[in-house]
């Protein structure tokens, strides 16, 4: 019976870090694919915080965004991909939603915050088994 108790255990385990990833790295994705299709404005919101260089730093974000997001997802070098994106996510907080006298602005840092909660957990424990690194280790 604990045989088959550690197997059930294993395997939720596993369900749980795959599904982990899979809504950490959604967000990631849809925004960095959002701001394809708004190309001035995302640049017009990175200068009002008074950023420099705005379609670099667009061109930036989409990157990260998108390709961290997908490497998260798949499970591929994610300790890297989670590290890059909790570092991007807790810029993205200081410099885009430190309005703290609004309540909305406090909202969205919180919620940054919170992500770089599960980004970290992520970087701790790696991707789980169900994950192109878990396979990489399986057949080295």
């Amino acid at each position: 019976m604990p045989e088959i108790e550690n197997h059930y255990i294993m395997s939720q385990t596993n369900l749980f870090a795959a599904v982990g990833r899979l809504l950490l790295a959604l967000i990631f994705i849809l925004s960095g694919l959002g701001k394809l299709g708004a190309s001035e404005a995302t640049q017009g919101y990175i200068a009002s915080v008074g950023l420099p260089l705005p379609m670099l730093s667009y061109l930036i974000a989409i990157v990260v965004e998108v390709v961290g997001g997908l490497l998260l997802f798949v499970g591929c070098q994610t300790r890297i991909a989670s590290l890059a994106l909790a570092g991007f996510t807790l810029v993205a907080a200081v410099l885009f939603h430190s309005n703290f006298a609004d309540q909305n602005q406090m909202i969205h840092f919180l919620k940054n915050i919170s992500i770089i909660g599960g980004l970290l957990q992520v970087a701790a424990f790696g991707a789980g088994a169900l994950s192109i690194d878990a396979r990489r280790l399986r057949t080295a």
